[in-house]
């Protein structure tokens, strides 16, 4: 199967999203966050940078648990950041 290319757009919101995700982390270290959500670290890392656009459903409703962060919360910040991205002129 030929995964379609990611437009910009999906390419941002990935970024986006591993940034609300690290800023929800806090001083926690990566380590305790991946195990509680049941992942890699280095897993962690790359949706942390955006490495990983797209996620897999679980492992966001797992990380964003384990920072004590809701689907719902989660999804508000990122669209919020993703608008107000595309309100600065490039």
């Amino acid at each position: 199967m030929v995964r379609v290319p990611l437009n910009e757009q999906q390419r941002q919101r990935g970024e986006l999203l591993g940034q609300a995700l690290r800023a929800a982390r806090g001083e926690r270290s990566m380590v305790e966050i991946a195990a509680a959500s049941g992942i890699s670290t280095e897993t962690l890392r790359k949706i942390e940078k955006g490495r990983i656009p797209t996620p897999a459903f679980f492992t966001v409703a797992a990380v964003a648990d384990a920072v004590g962060l809701s689907l719902d919360a989660l999804c508000r910040e990122v669209a919020a950041a993703q608008a107000a991205h595309q309100r600065i002129p490039a």
